[in-house]
């Protein structure tokens, strides 16, 4: 085995170049002569024969020197392990492992974070000077000037008209009572400008619905409109577009019906109904139908005459379903359906309005009323029947939307199960005898009660009596109606009906009509 010595060592590879004394340089050069894989051999041979640490030492230094001079340097963290460890690894090929460029993101991050902070910091601005604003236009509503008020009114109508924010921080500061308080001026201007002010605060606000209502606005507003003087016709339509926001909260509606505000806004419906003012008509009646809904109202409804007039405004197709879903509601209470039944010529114009093909909503309105009064009262069928309501709900079967087809069934159903019950009495004597299993217990016809085949027989009569009345009736209204509703169908006037519309007058009830 080949002994390595350090002297030798020491004259091939430690020479450096500022201690270099021979003149021929050959250490140098051998030094620049070697390969890297030679050199990195050679360090090797030298720290395994037990170079000192100070040769080991010069040798790092100089190797690291050189391959300096070649490319960039390493880290400055590398230590004779870290060549050995490269000498000993096998050799692979150098990756190139791109560091990402994190000085542009950085300068974008720090833009945005100062556009957020610069942001943030005008919007506190702006919100701090939106609330002083707010301060002081509460507090011109507070001192006692008048043009001062009427002013700071118009400015919290035009802040609370889309604002949500400040629907809910004008009232905070207090400005509900000195806008109520307001109303009390005898001057419309300013009446216009409160009411207009509390009508904006309402919107989308339940809890200023009601703030309104407890502040004794209600009753001021209908004090404007009992005034001797004739009201300004401006001022009469904000304090029904007034109301129309206050009754729609649901705990407003007992108090506003109770104050007298339902013969206010029945008496402004008839005045508006002779005028062009059609968002005032508007108003009114939907504030008169949020008023329906609560049942201590139709008291009320029905006392003020209002039943009868929307009755004859049925025609008028702007508000027509408006009027029937306020009759809708009337009608679920013992009031309302009185004031229905006793209203002159109500059910014609009801079941005129089952043939408004056009108008599937009023169909289907007029249909649930009618169903409800011929369910709830007995003496209202006969008007039913003679003001032609079989006819109509036997086209509606056909021609309906799916509500309105039910709705007449069920009404067809009652109408039936009355007219048997006539049928029975006229042909029977006694209605209980046509409505119970006969008595059979005489002993002349004791040996044919034994099989029951005697009573069956005068039951069968009975009951074939009772089908050939409601047929007969099923068969007069088709005949009757079949030209009337070709017409409406648009089909020739020679058309033939099919077998399946010939079958509908075979049946004694209104189950086998098509939904």
């Amino acid at each position: 085995m080949a002994k390595c010595h350090r002297n030798d060592i020491g004259s091939i590879a430690l020479d450096r170049p500022s201690t270099a004394t021979s003149s021929t340089g050959n250490n140098f050069r051998l030094w620049t002569a070697f390969t890297g894989a030679a050199f990195r051999r050679k360090i090797f041979d030298a720290v395994s024969c037990g170079a000192s640490s100070r040769h080991r030492h010069q040798l790092m230094q100089e190797m690291l020197n050189d391959t300096g001079s070649q490319s960039q340097p390493p880290p400055p963290t590398t230590t004779m392990k870290s060549v050995l460890k490269e000498f000993n690894d096998p050799k692979k090929a150098d990756k190139v492992v791109k560091k990402p460029n994190s000085n542009g993101k950085s300068e974008k991050l720090a833009d945005l974070l100062n556009l957020v902070e610069t942001e943030t910091a005008a919007e506190t601005k702006r919100k701090v000077e939106a609330l002083e604003e707010l301060k002081r236009v509460v507090k011109e509503l507070q001192v006692e000037d008048k043009e001062r008020n009427v002013q700071a009114a118009s400015r919290v109508r035009s802040l609370t008209k889309e604002d949500s924010e400040a629907r809910v921080t004008v009232p905070m500061l207090g400005s509900i009572p000195p806008l109520v308080a307001m109303l009390d001026f005898q001057d419309s201007d300013s009446q216009i400008a409160a009411l207009y002010a509390l009508l904006n605060l309402g919107i989308g606000n339940d809890a200023n619905k009601a703030a309104i209502v407890k502040a004794g606005a209600v009753h001021k507003m209908l004090k404007l409109m009992e005034s001797p003087n004739e009201p300004n016709q401006a001022v009469s339509d904000a304090v029904v577009a007034n109301f129309l926001g206050l009754s729609a909260l649901d705990s407003n509606k007992p108090i506003i019906g109770s104050s007298g505000a339902i013969p206010f806004l029945v008496k402004s419906l008839k005045i508006l109904d002779t005028n062009s003012r059609s968002q005032a008509r508007h108003d009114a009646l939907r504030a008169l139908y949020n008023l329906s809904i609560s049942p201590s109202n139709i008291s009320f409804i029905s006392e003020a005459d209002l039943i009868p007039f929307l009755l004859n405004a049925l025609g008028d197709m702007e508000v027509s379903e408006r009027i029937l879903s306020i009759l809708s509601n009337v009608v679920s209470t013992p009031e309302g359906r009185k004031g229905i039944s006793i209203a002159p010529e109500a059910f014609p114009i009801l079941v005129d309005v089952l043939n408004w093909t056009d108008s599937p909503g009023c169909q289907e309105k007029a249909s649930y009323i009618l169903m409800v009064m011929a369910h709830k009262a007995y003496g209202d069928r006969q008007a039913m029947i003679e003001a032609g309501i079989v006819s109509s709900l036997l086209e509606l079967t056909l021609l309906g939307s799916t509500l309105a087809q039910k709705r007449a069934s069920r009404i067809l159903e009652v109408l039936r199960v009355d007219k048997g019950k006539r049928v029975s009495e006229n042909f029977g004597g006694n209605m209980n005898a046509a409505v119970s299993a006969p008595i059979c217990g005489s002993s002349s016809s004791s040996s044919t009660n034994l099989n029951g085949k005697e009573c069956l027989v005068e039951e069968a009569g009975m009951m074939s009596e009772e089908k050939k009345a409601v047929k007969q009736l099923v068969q007069q209204s088709l005949q009757n109606n079949m030209r009337r509703i070709v017409n409406r169908a648009n089909l020739p006037q020679d058309f033939v009906p099919s077998e399946h519309f010939k079958s509908l007058t075979a049946s004694t009830t209104s189950k086998s009509l098509p939904f």
